[in-house]
């Protein structure tokens, strides 16, 4: 450790693998997709809530008729797919802050398109949102190597991340049956705060289903174990339910904070989670 701490960038050398390299490729594609997704679905949201009369944030659901919207989602489903592969090839330390870069995508774009003013506080945000990206990827800690399901299961089931998942159900079950229906229209980060802490459950499910599917293709079946079900049933959950708030965040510019919200989240389970690898 201490001579790879001397020599700064042989060890930067060593760190970023071949797959790792793939994994920051693949995330970049993927924030570019996401971040122009928001702009795509927003235009379509504006657009089903002017001729039903019905807006997203108040339950409407006139959205499912827009054509426009569909080609948000579809482009950010594109951009999704290629975020799951990426957590199949990096960890997901390295790819979760590269999803920061979708905000600089979303900016610009709302800038452009959605006429939103970036002022000076904007881009110096955007600006931090790129040193910060990068100084994660210089400095993220090697992933352990590995080699079944049943691994990350182990690391999944430890007290101190059965605490966390704990804490982010009972979490959202009180914003959903409690703070939403009372201020969820008038406070967006009731909305935000759901989806990010659902996020931070489905990025470590989706890093399990995405590595157990790269062993299987690497011929090392991993779907005859019932715990790659039991992940993939939670990010189908995870997702959906992501999926139904989000609609109603991406009415406002707090959709940037509910990514940023997201990344907290993220790395706060990954120091979880390497704390259980050192142990």
């Amino acid at each position: 450790m201490e001579g790879g701490m001397g020599g700064g960038g042989g060890g930067g050398q060593q760190e970023l693998s071949a797959d790792n390299v793939r994994g920051i490729v693949l995330a970049l594609l993927s924030s570019g997709f996401i971040g122009s997704s928001f702009i795509i679905k927003k235009k379509g949201l504006r657009r089903a809530a002017v001729s039903s009369g019905i807006s997203a944030g108040v339950g409407g659901h006139s959205y499912l008729l827009e054509p426009l919207w569909w080609v948000g989602m579809i482009t950010m489903i594109v951009g999704e797919i290629a975020n799951f592969v990426a957590y199949a090839f990096a960890p997901a330390v390295l790819v979760t802050p590269l999803g920061a870069l979708s905000i600089i995508v979303s900016a610009v774009l709302a800038h452009f398109i959605l006429n939103e003013r970036l002022h000076a506080l904007g881009v110096l945000g955007c600006v931090m949102c790129i040193a910060g990206s990068m100084v994660i990827v210089i400095h993220a800690p090697l992933e352990q190597e590995i080699t079944s399901v049943k691994e990350i299961w182990h690391m999944a089931t430890q007290p101190s991340f059965l605490l966390y998942v704990a804490s982010v159900i009972l979490l959202v079950s009180v914003l959903v049956f409690h703070f939403s229906p009372l201020w969820g229209q008038s406070n967006v980060l009731i909305y935000t705060a759901i989806c990010s802490l659902m996020g931070s459950l489905s990025v470590m499910s989706v890093k399990a289903l995405g590595t157990s599917l790269k062993l299987t293709f690497e011929g090392t079946n991993q779907l005859a174990y019932p715990e790659t079900w039991f992940f993939m049933l939670v990010v189908a959950i995870c997702v959906l339910t992501q999926m139904n708030y989000l609609n109603k965040v991406c009415l406002s510019a707090l959709c940037i904070f509910s990514n940023q919200l997201f990344i907290i989240c993220i790395l706060m389970v990954n120091a979880i989670k390497q704390q259980l690898f050192e142990d």
